[in-house]
């Protein structure tokens, strides 16, 4: 089994940081692509961002291009996202992602951003 802990959310002004965390531990020995998504409240989940496992690789959503940076740590199994510049709309609920062999793929429990103006 599995599991995804993360960590960093809350509750931050508009213009400020946040930085994500999403630790993979479990029976899982190898991981390609690491991912966040989110979901707005009345929205579809969407992606933020991906890493491929060389890390070479991201992919944003063009609405954080800019502001957001994903990164990993292949070591400790974790994927990051640093958020900055934060705008009331990235308001959600961000969820962690992992892609593992054989078209695996396992999902976080999901931390809140809140971002007030």
């Amino acid at each position: 089994q599995v599991q995804l802990v993360e960590s960093g959310g809350g509750l931050v002004q508009a213009g400020g940081s946040l930085r994500l965390s999403c630790a993979a531990s479990g029976a899982i020995w190898t991981i390609n692509t690491m991912g966040w998504y989110r979901r707005a409240p009345g929205k579809q989940r969407e992606l933020v961002a991906a890493i491929t496992r060389a890390g070479g690789g991201t992919n944003y959503a063009d609405s954080v291009k800019g502001r957001f940076t994903i990164s990993r740590d292949n070591v400790k199994n974790t994927v990051y996202l640093q958020m900055n510049s934060l705008k009331p709309e990235d308001t959600a609920v961000y969820y962690c992602n992992i892609k593992g062999p054989y078209a695996a793929s396992y999902w976080g429990q999901g931390t809140q951003v809140t971002v007030s103006s």
